[in-house]
């Protein structure tokens, strides 16, 4: 039984009154979206331009962010069980502070660190965090690292607060004055007697020295400040002999604690050979041993 032609008339208009019902609605939340839209703009580029104009503003916003930021770092590292190294940027200054359980270092490193220590009556743990960063630091400026601590060992018997009457500070008696630049990487030249960071800023006035007077004994004369002079004081022979003691500790070998350093002396030209003189560990820098200004202010220049 078909149905009534009046009930069809009536279905089709209700469909055709409902399609469009929805179709207005529909282009008029569009047409809303847009609006809203184009005024949440408006309202973020005004925010912008206010924020710009005024620093107080500007400066809130930068520190809110990097807030948030650095918090969402940390979050991030806790999550992952991050432990920061020794070489990361926000732990460097901590790290460089810290001592070293001899335990934790290799075989050769623990045999320098321990025989250093008794040879200069200092603590076993720093001076083999010192021995660490010696050999990580030798590497990567291709320079053995029992020169390093031999360098070490003349320059201030391992005083990280030793100073010099003419201002080279620190265990490695870099002139701090002449560069200033160089602890600016690490926070200032406050940090020269910071035993980390003074070994590396001494490690790199090292390899200049050495690249411009062209060889190791040169280089050692050039950082003492004896480049321009006959006689450097026997310094250059004083790092080498105890960088031979420190090698042969390394190597397993049993060195007297008190083994001297053997400075070479020039004999009379007439009997061509030379005599030797013994003396025992270094003085402290304080005393004349370590580098003057003169090397050190030309490398500056």
């Amino acid at each position: 039984m078909t149905e009534p032609q009046w009930w069809q008339r009536m279905t089709h208009a209700g469909r055709r009154s409902t399609g469009i019902f929805l179709r207005d609605a529909g282009h008029g939340l569009l047409e809303v979206s847009h609006n809203m839209l184009a005024m949440l703009g408006l309202v973020v580029i005004a925010a912008l331009v206010l924020t710009l104009s005024r620093a107080d503003l500007r400066s809130a916003v930068e520190q809110q962010a990097l807030g948030w930021l650095q918090s969402r770092d940390a979050e991030r590292t806790a999550e992952l069980g991050f432990v920061a190294m020794p070489d990361d940027p926000e732990s460097a200054n901590l790290a460089r502070a810290l001592a070293t359980d001899p335990a934790t270092l290799s075989r050769q490193q623990a045999s320098v660190a321990s025989w250093l220590a008794r040879r200069y009556k200092v603590a076993p743990e720093p001076v083999a965090r010192l021995v660490q960063e010696a050999w990580h630091i030798g590497q990567r400026a291709s320079l053995d690292p029992t020169l390093i601590l031999a360098i070490m060992a003349v320059e201030s018997s391992f005083n990280p607060f030793a100073q010099s009457p003419v201002g080279a500070q620190g265990l490695m008696q870099v002139m701090t004055g002449v560069h200033t630049d160089k602890y600016e990487a690490f926070g200032g030249k406050l940090t020269a007697f910071d035993p980390v960071t003074n070994l590396r800023v001494g490690v790199q006035v090292l390899k200049e020295c050495i690249a411009r007077a062209g060889g190791l004994e040169a280089g050692l004369r050039f950082y003492v400040g004896a480049a321009n002079m006959e006689d450097d004081g026997g310094y250059a022979s004083k790092v080498l002999a105890e960088q031979r003691h420190l090698l042969r500790v390394a190597s397993g070998q049993q060195v007297p604690l008190t083994a001297p350093n053997m400075v070479a002396t020039p004999a009379p030209a007439a009997s061509q050979s030379a005599t030797l003189e013994l003396r025992g560990p270094a003085a402290p820098a304080s005393g004349a041993t370590g580098p003057d200004t003169t090397a050190q202010v030309a490398l500056a220049g």
